[in-house]
């Protein structure tokens, strides 16, 4: 787009999808092959946990804080846990909006398992979660992306209700449609922050859109791979690139940006996949050894699942009255797998080791 002005609104974005010799060049076509043998090893190696809600949980809250950071929602880790052992009224702001984020991915994982395809009213519900409000698709003109530091507009999306809705329809056209590569997905996640479609929360609805297609087309099972970590490590360079496609329609080092980070993210999960593997393992030797009266299968992973453990947790999953559950945890701090701290009146038991290792 030669003629290409920040200010001036971009209600002709080109439909998808673009032209082939400028997305699918031999670089990129290299690239991509990597990056689809490091996300298949991910999809094999996640069968190693055998509770995969273990995977969903840890790496759904990571997902969550640093796709909530690229917006400058801060939140420590810390606090996101013990938010899963909360009430939500109860949370810093920060946290609750990290929360809502895992609560609008889950609802988007679940639509698309049980439908095979993702909708524009699906999207808005996940916005809509994310957002906690009604606002839905941008109706009033007037926003504007802008450098946050200088106040300089940098680009100023579709403003016309009705080409943001033919965009919305045509992005989940080519979203849903027979043909998947990760090209795709790099594309419509262009596409998507382009069209800009909502006052707030475009990001990180972006960003769960990324995960739902590699799911969508088989990439994944399940929600555990995502970039918003190495968009982080890479802010400066992501917002570049994304401009450099509306500026000069290149569309080549976008993609190659995109596909580099998800074979390193995939990678890097790999690692932290194995590693909660072998201190699964351990901590069952451990319960085996020192507590043996008290092991169950259900109990330990009821400790990865929940990091933030507390007793309703064990009576759910191992089917015990209060008092064993309380007791079972108890022995578990004595033997050094948990410690507890006091919650106005309640005990939250911590998987120290596990909490250690997922803030690595």
């Amino acid at each position: 787009m030669t003629d290409f002005n920040p200010v001036k609104p971009n209600n002709e974005l080109p439909f998808l999808p673009p032209d082939t010799s400028k997305t699918e060049t031999v670089r990129i076509l290299r690239q991509e092959n990597k990056t689809i043998a490091a996300i298949a090893e991910l999809k094999g190696i996640a069968n190693i946990i055998p509770n995969q809600s273990i995977l969903i949980n840890a790496i759904v809250l990571q997902e969550a804080k640093d796709s909530s950071e690229i917006e400058n929602i801060i939140t420590t880790k810390d606090d996101l846990y013990k938010a899963v052992s909360s009430t939500i009224t109860k949370l810093n702001p920060a946290t609750k909006e990290v929360m809502f984020y895992r609560e609008a991915l889950y609802v988007g994982f679940q639509k698309i398992k049980q439908r095979g395809f993702l909708s524009i009213n699906d999207i808005i519900e996940i916005q809509k979660i994310l957002i906690q409000n009604d606002a839905g698709i941008r109706r009033t003109p007037g926003t504007a992306l802008v450098n946050d530091k200088t106040n300089e507009v940098i680009y100023t999306p579709p403003q016309n209700y009705e080409a943001i809705n033919m965009l919305l329809k045509n992005f989940v056209e080519y979203l849903n449609d027979e043909e998947s590569s990760l090209v795709k997905m790099a594309v419509l996640h262009y596409q998507f922050e382009t069209i800009h479609p909502f006052y707030d929360g475009n990001g990180r609805t972006g960003h769960i859109v990324n995960i739902l297609y590699l799911i969508l087309k088989g990439y994944l099972d399940i929600p555990i791979l995502y970039l918003s970590s190495y968009i982080i490590r890479n802010k400066a360079q992501y917002y570049e690139l994304l401009l450099s496609v509306s500026k000069d329609n290149n569309w080549e080092n976008w993609i190659l940006y995109i596909l580099s980070g998800i074979e390193q993210t995939a990678k890097e999960t790999i690692v932290k996949i194995k590693k909660i593997r072998k201190l699964l393992d351990s901590t069952i030797e451990t319960v085996k050894t020192k507590a043996s009266k008290i092991y169950s299968k259900e109990l330990v992973e009821t400790l990865f699942v929940n990091p933030y453990c507390k007793v309703k947790f064990i009576t759910t999953s191992v089917n015990v009255e209060r008092k064993a559950a309380s007791r079972y945890l108890h022995q578990l701090e004595e033997i050094g797998i948990l410690k507890s701290y006091k919650v106005g009146k309640e005990n939250i038991f911590i998987n120290v080791e596990l909490i250690e290792l997922l803030k690595e």
